[in-house]
């Protein structure tokens, strides 16, 4: 498609470009540098920095690169996006962005390069860590929070990938081909949520291609969507090195081109104006966004230091922190940062499994208070523990590539279980990291690596408990290229093995950024999911393990029994330049729920050390269309804890394929012990809706709809029933319109009855005829002789059909008409959640 061309600029930034030539404003499109814009001093244009994230901040030096690999300043390296998404908690994320946005603020950076929110479409991407979820309500709602966090501070975020990156083979070239609905419906819908709700800065373009087209070069996408659909204002940039073009580029919607540094591609935008191929309004605009950046970063820190702060509608960055941006903080509170990482890795951890497990001799004193059937966790503080794995000792807290912070400090689980247990704990490896092992860096093979397994089942056997640290190495998952397989080294299992034969109690802890099979799911009686943590992540792990924090993580993404399982297998990573999406809408728990397939664990799922109880949920539709659910959950353990509740929709009698339920609200509430609260959800009308491809639109279908209320997609509590009025979609007939689609039309059906009479079957003969030829395009009924119709027939049967229905083409029924809900519900003045 060709854009209309941008209006021309105004007021003060109109000044500052009007005396500038085809030259200097082509040389505002692209960086002075790898990380820093162009200057005009002369037209008081300055420059402003970028810097990696996005969960920590990766500023460097002279020395640059794009893949993690020089030096960079040091950081508070938070949790990534891989367990921050597994809070299901916007604000918590919030919180989070606050941070990382003071430290841009003080290290001068003036854009984060973060969050990245592409789905999680394989667990076989290599940087899935950088993800949040393969769900894209929590995508959006989760990153929101950051982008709100980050601007908050009055320094900017940058939106990534845009759109479609859900691979690392063959990334800058691939072409994603995917259908019109599952890239409106699951791909682009958690970054129309994020550009509407927290309106970042900027906005970065992938490298592939979409059906085709190079993402950069993309009109589709980058204007039509992202400006006159989303009504997005802020600045478009590439990924480093993903422009191949900048004219093309630049007509397409991009605004700056990163990294800089040649000077070719502005002399080819010059010739290209001069020549009349690309329209002097283009560029204009190109240079007006850049400007409009300098200037909101400008006046972003001003107002920082001032006391002042950052985006409306939000406030001051600084949550927690011993001096606040509004205070115009000097210095980086190093401490204070290494809290909110370790309260957000806390939230992060997802317990799996936590089952009893047989032990010998007598009981301690909390064993007998518990009970006989005492699961595993937490830790009895009173029991010697057998910790087993380097990642104990050495944890991997990050992905490689160009997210990799340089942290202010590292936390070992070793070290917080030994200050928490002192000599009750006791240590051997497994395995290495490097060398004394099968001679690959692995540590499993070998005389050496038979001795190490020895010398931990030997542990394992001499103490009450044993914790088993696994996981996958930097060299198994990074940015740049993608997994092979989902396995465990089979040297770890092979330790595991022998620690569970030494003594069963026994406690497994990942390390890992994406899902891995679990082929020991049904004989380790605890498995935690700890992902990638962040710094701290080996202090809040002890403080689960222990008990200090109890458990409320949730699975943002599946964990199959097997590869060949997943939706994307079969069509991952693609060949010859292409990836086919043909698993459509189906992806992640959709496509494993709809077809009723055993999982290792589903969405959703993740265990407590409480147990909570939920009542009847009831349900309201509001004014707006908007459906306000209710529903009461109490914690009915001993400890307090956080519940994530969740809503899931699903229409049963609609006109496009739908999974079973699909995430549209949740909420992690935080209940003490023996209380009850209730909670109220805002299920939006609009994420109820479908990509309709006949209209190119999203429709809300009528229809009754089962809102699910559970603590998984899986672990549905209650139910009830809304009726939706929603819209009644009816496309204009055409000759091409099917003899079934005629027929299901309110006017055009009887008309067509009436001509099926002509084939002198009678009544219940024609009706026959019709359903026989109901794949038929209705404009070649006539070329079938015997039939009796005519094309002047058919001709007016649809001018009919389309003239009766111009009245209502446009009618569509109020989403908030009618609710099914068996009571009805009162509004909840506390505990809102509008996921």
């Amino acid at each position: 498609m060709t854009s209309p061309a941008p209006s021309a600029p105004t007021g003060p930034i109109a000044q500052a470009l009007a005396g500038l030539t085809t030259q200097a404003k082509a040389s505002l499109t692209s960086g002075a540098d790898f990380w820093t814009t162009r200057a005009i001093p002369t037209a008081g244009i300055g420059s402003i920095a970028f810097s990696d994230g996005p969960h920590g901040l990766r500023k460097q030096g002279d020395d640059a690169d794009h893949l993690g690999l020089a030096a960079s300043i040091p950081a508070t390296c938070f949790p990534p996006a891989v367990a921050l998404g597994s809070s299901f908690d916007p604000e918590l994320a919030r919180r989070v962005g606050a941070a990382l946005g003071t430290e841009a603020l003080l290290a001068d950076v003036a854009v984060v390069l973060g969050p990245g929110i592409n789905i999680k479409r394989s667990p076989l991407c290599g940087r899935n860590f950088e993800y949040f979820s393969e769900d894209p309500l929590l995508t959006g709602a989760v990153a929101a929070g950051m982008v709100e966090g980050i601007q908050s501070c009055g320094v900017g975020a940058s939106l990534k990938h845009f759109a479609v990156n859900n691979q690392e083979s063959d990334r800058l070239r691939i072409s994603a081909e995917v259908d019109e609905r599952p890239l409106r419906e699951i791909y682009l819908r958690g970054f129309e949520r994020v550009v509407q709700q927290a309106r970042p800065w900027t906005v970065m373009c992938s490298y592939n291609r979409i059906n085709g087209v190079l993402a950069s070069e993309n009109p589709w996408l980058l204007t039509q969507v992202l400006r006159e659909e989303w009504g997005f204002d802020g600045l478009v940039v590439s990924d480093w090195g993903a422009v191949r073009d900048r004219v093309a580029a630049l007509a397409a919607g991009l605004n700056l081109q990163m990294p800089g540094g040649s000077g070719e591609p502005n002399a080819q935008v010059e010739a290209a104006v001069e020549s009349g191929d690309l329209s002097p309004a283009v560029l204009d605009a190109a240079a007006e966004r850049i400007v409009e950046l300098v200037r909101r970063a400008e006046t972003g820190r001003a107002e920082a230091q001032q006391g002042g702060a950052g985006t409306a509608g939000t406030e001051p960055a600084g949550v927690g922190l011993a001096e606040t941006a509004a205070s115009a903080p000097r210095t980086l509170d190093v401490a204070a940062h290494h809290a909110i990482a370790r309260e957000a890795a806390g939230r992060g951890i997802v317990l799996l499994r936590n089952e009893p497990a047989p032990r010998a001799g007598a009981p301690t004193e909390a064993e007998a208070l518990a009970g006989p059937a005492a699961p595993l966790l937490p830790l009895d503080p009173q029991r010697s523990v057998a910790v087993i794995g380097e990642f104990a000792r050495t944890p991997r807290f990050q992905g490689g590539g160009s997210s990799h912070i340089n942290p202010t400090r590292v936390d070992s689980a070793l070290d917080a279980l030994r200050e928490a247990l002192g000599e009750r704990v006791a240590f051997a490896p497994g395995f290495a990291f490097n060398g004394g092992g099968d001679g690959n860096g692995h540590g499993g093979g070998g005389e050496a690596g038979v001795a190490l397994r020895e010398e931990a089942a030997a542990l394992a056997a001499a103490c009450d408990t044993a914790v088993v640290f696994l996981g996958l190495t930097d060299n198994e998952e990074s940015e740049g290229y993608d997994r092979g397989h989902i396995h465990l080294p089979a040297h770890q299992l092979a330790d595991l093995d022998a620690v569970l034969d030494a003594n069963p109690r026994t406690v497994v802890v990942l390390s890992n950024g994406s899902v891995v099979a679990l082929p020991f799911a049904h004989r380790a009686p605890a498995i935690v999911e700890a992902w990638l943590l962040g710094q701290a992540g080996g202090s809040a792990t002890a403080d689960v393990l222990l008990g200090a924090v109890n458990p409320s993580g949730r699975l943002a993404e599946t964990i199959p029994l097997r590869l060949e399982d997943t939706p994307a297998f079969g069509n991952f990573p693609g060949e010859l330049g292409r990836v086919r999406y043909g698993e459509g809408v189906f992806v992640g728990y959709r496509w494993y729920d709809k077809r009723e397939w055993e999982v290792a664990y589903p969405f959703g799922h993740g265990l407590s050390y409480t147990a909570f109880a939920y009542g009847q949920p009831t349900a309201r539709v509001c004014e707006s269309g908007d459906i306000a659910v209710t529903v009461t959950v109490e914690n009915r353990g001993e400890r307090d804890g956080r519940e994530v509740v969740q809503v899931y929709a699903h229409l049963g009698d609609s006109i496009v394929a739908r999974p079973p339920r699909e995430l549209r609200a949740f909420a992690s509430v935080e209940i003490p012990a023996g209380q009850a609260r209730e909670v109220e959800f805002m299920v939006r009308a609009a994420d109820l809706a479908y990509w309709d491809e006949r209209v190119g639109r999203f429709v809300v279908e009528p229809g009754t709809y089962r809102l699910d209320v559970g603590a998984s997609s899986r672990d549905i509590r209650g139910s009830v029933d809304v009726a939706v009025a929603g819209e009644a979609v009816r496309p204009p007939l055409s000759m091409e319109s099917t003899v079934a689609e005629v027929r299901e039309h309110p006017v055009a059906g009887p008309l067509l009855a009436g001509l099926a009479g002509r084939l002198g079957a009678g009544e219940e003969g024609s009706q026959t005829a019709l359903a026989m030829l109901g794949s038929i395009p209705i404009g070649r009924l006539p070329g079938f002789t015997g039939f009796g119709v005519e094309r002047a027939d058919v001709e007016r049967l649809i001018a009919t059909g389309n003239a009766e229905a111009v009245g209502d083409a446009g009618a569509s029924g109020d989403a908030g008409a009618g609710v099914d809900a068996g009571e009805s519900s009162s509004a909840i003045e506390h505990d809102k959640h509008d996921s």
